[in-house]
């Protein structure tokens, strides 16, 4: 049984955690109806620092679907963070209106830091280029409702460098047994510190520029958006741009039983004639958020709270 107090990053997840949540998902997604209003007079905070939609709009969704209330930061701008406020402070405040914290921020470390200064759960959604791991566990739970997580060839494709969701992907499928080939520019391979983590677990990994010499082998393709905004140098970002996409065409050299995935957004490195393919899962993928995170927020809820107690949101 998942035993966590937050959720940070994917590394602090072992195999039974990921299961638990995945099998929870499972049961959520079968009979959705027996999880409403589980977690009536609870309260979800929603803390954005940063755009989102797929993750702010998910996790919605799914406190609603517990039966929860969600209080919503709203924007920057209009907080008192514009104000200067620390990060430290703000969550500290916020903790006193919520039973459970969902942060995005641009900085690496800020959930961490979060987690630290509160008691009640905190979900990191994104924390800079670090990590995404909610969104790893629906990447998961994708892929396993198509081809299981053992005997897994996985080809992940794009901006490897910035790619929180794929830092946070390839460390918790080191959980299975999963081989993992790595396509990028060499300007947007790996960071080291992720390169060395995954060999220190022993994990099977190949880096290659391209894709065609490896589709063919691919269970699941994981393709991911080039991010300009994580792009210290613009002029960078567009020599890189576009150069890594795939369509239709690309895709009549894959098996058939190919699952092509993304954690959304997308620009143009899907092309739009691979949506009607049986390949294309990522609209499914990004439905998933909802079951998974419903999921997540009643094991984290059914830790911090084992005897059942109310939440208030209030007092603590």
């Amino acid at each position: 049984m998942m035993r966590q107090d937050h959720l940070i990053t994917a590394t602090q997840l072992s195999r039974d955690d990921i299961e638990t949540v995945l099998d929870r998902a499972r049961a959520v997604a079968d009979d959705p109806a027996a999880y409403a209003d589980r977690h009536a007079g609870r309260v979800l905070a929603l803390c954005f620092f940063e755009p989102s939609t797929r993750t702010r709009m998910s996790f919605d969704s799914a406190a609603k679907r517990l039966g929860m209330n969600t209080i919503d930061m709203g924007d920057v701008d209009s907080s008192s963070v514009s104000k200067g406020e620390s990060l430290s402070d703000t969550v500290r405040v916020i903790e006193g209106y919520a039973d459970a914290i969902v942060l995005r921020h641009p900085s690496e470390g800020a959930a961490t830091l979060a987690g630290e200064r509160v008691d009640v759960p905190v979900v990191n959604a994104g924390d800079g280029a670090g990590q995404h791991p909610s969104q790893t566990l629906l990447d998961l739970h994708t892929i396993r409702e198509d081809h299981g997580l053992d005997d897994l060839t996985i080809g992940i494709m794009g901006d490897l460098k910035y790619g929180r969701t794929v830092h946070s992907l390839a460390a918790a499928l080191t959980e299975f047994d999963a081989n993992q080939h790595f396509i990028s520019p060499e300007s947007l391979r790996l960071p080291r510190s992720v390169r060395f983590d995954l060999h220190e677990t022993g994990a099977q990994i190949r880096e290659h520029e391209e894709i065609e010499p490896v589709l063919d082998e691919l269970d699941v393709l994981y393709v991911t958006r080039i991010q300009k905004e994580r792009f210290p140098d613009e002029n960078e970002y567009h020599r890189v741009a576009g150069e890594y996409r795939i369509d239709a065409e690309t895709l009549e050299a894959a098996d058939d039983d190919l699952t092509v995935m993304h954690p959304l957004p997308r620009v143009d490195e899907i092309a739009p004639d691979v949506d009607e393919a049986d390949h294309a899962r990522y609209f499914q993928q990004a439905h998933n958020g909802v079951p998974v995170r419903m999921a997540l927020l009643d094991t984290l809820l059914e830790n911090a709270n084992p005897d059942g107690d109310e939440g208030t949101g209030v007092d603590r």
